[in-house]
């Protein structure tokens, strides 16, 4: 079996989004070595028999001594553990992971979840970002997209060339995110919002829609599960509770979520760009309608007018349409709406075949690694 390394920047998307395939990896007998930043929850990937090494890591971060520092720990950990394949997830780990893979000349797979806000416009940081990864992706092996159309950005910039395949995002857990009771038929309709809170998610749209429909409207509840990446949104998120029908539940663990989605009647996802809409998919597998903006990544999980809405992104007349549009269904078209919803996961979406996939190529560079060293 193969001794696999896996480098990400956070707990939470590992936690979330691949926990599978870290389960399916040390059944299967394989050698598993995670890097990431401490966290407390880290046991639970000790506990499942993976062997974790914490480094600390800047998502954010810009200082060039300590963005190179990073660099270096990335190879050291590489050329110190022997892998046979590296896994490398998001921006960061793929640009410092696939650059040490090459130095140590080991062979490496890399999944972009999403352009990311260097992306949204042109100029220096995006030249910058695409240079970087086209150097670090040029030995990789597989490149994986959560979305053809980044697919196209990237290739149309030269970053990627044929190493290339699109996955349906990290797939949905449905074993976890199980087809719930549909939200009864109540006086409210309950809308919910699962995400990081900062602007390119959309949430100064999503707090516009909520004054205008909330003023005209008394028949709404807006719910918000999020952690902050901009402290600037603290005092707004402060203040519209305090002036309009808005619970903000802080950030809660990944079956909290499930439960809170699941009490709701549809959910609302503004965001400016994404690799694919985990929260989408999630609630969709709930039965949840959702209401997404009309971008990669959340396009490809929502059937327009039978699983669920989509409207123009960063227009925020657009969403105030789309609730409006929900608003205006029975119970009986949204709950149908809900369960076409479903019906779209469990039959595109299934998370077991994206974790397969992985397993497939990662036994095919341990058959091609074999098959050099006996040559």
């Amino acid at each position: 079996m193969a001794r696999v390394l896996i480098f990400a920047n956070d707990n939470s998307t590992i936690y979330n989004f691949r926990r599978e395939l870290l389960g399916q990896l040390v059944t299967d007998g394989d050698e598993v070595f995670l890097v990431l930043p401490s966290h407390e929850r880290n046991v639970v990937f000790r506990e499942m028999g993976c062997k974790v090494q914490e480094i600390p890591f800047s998502r954010f971060g810009t200082n060039p001594v300590r963005e190179f520092m990073s660099l270096v720990r990335y190879a050291k950990t590489i050329r110190s553990i022997s892998p046979d394949v590296v896994l490398t997830y998001t921006a960061k780990p793929n640009i410092y992971g696939g650059l040490a893979a090459q130095v140590c000349r080991v062979p490496y797979i890399s999944t972009v979840t999403g352009l990311g806000s260097a992306f949204q416009s042109d100029g220096l940081l995006q030249r910058l970002s695409a240079q970087l990864q086209r150097f670090a992706f040029r030995r990789a092996r597989r490149v994986f997209f959560q979305n053809s159309e980044n697919l196209a950005v990237f290739q149309h910039l030269g970053i990627v060339r044929d190493q290339v395949a699109v996955l349906p995002g990290s797939g949905v857990n449905l074993d976890l995110h199980q087809l719930e009771p549909y939200c009864s038929d109540e006086p409210a309709t309950r809308f919910i919002t699962v995400s990081r809170i900062r602007r390119d998610k959309g949430f100064d749209e999503l707090f516009e829609m909520i004054r205008e429909v909330s003023t005209k409207r008394s028949d709404v509840e807006f719910h918000i599960v999020g952690w902050y990446e901009d402290d600037s949104y603290r005092a707004p998120v402060e203040a519209i509770q305090t002036e309009y029908p808005v619970t903000v539940h802080g950030s809660v663990s990944q079956e909290r979520v499930h439960e809170l989605i699941a009490g709701c009647h549809a959910l609302i996802h503004p965001s400016h760009h994404e690799g694919m809409a985990n929260v989408v998919l999630e609630a969709s597998a709930a039965g949840v309608p959702c209401l997404a903006s009309d971008i990669p990544g959340c396009r490809e999980a929502i059937r327009d007018g039978e699983s669920g809405l989509l409207f123009q992104v960063n227009d925020t007349d657009a969403l105030v349409e789309a609730v409006e549009r929900f608003l205006a269904l029975s119970w009986v078209q949204r709950h149908e709406m809900g369960l076409t919803a479903h019906q779209k996961m469990v039959a595109e979406f299934d998370r077991q075949a994206v974790v397969q996939r992985y397993v497939e190529e990662i036994r095919n560079l341990t058959v091609d690694s074999s098959t050099e060293v006996g040559v």
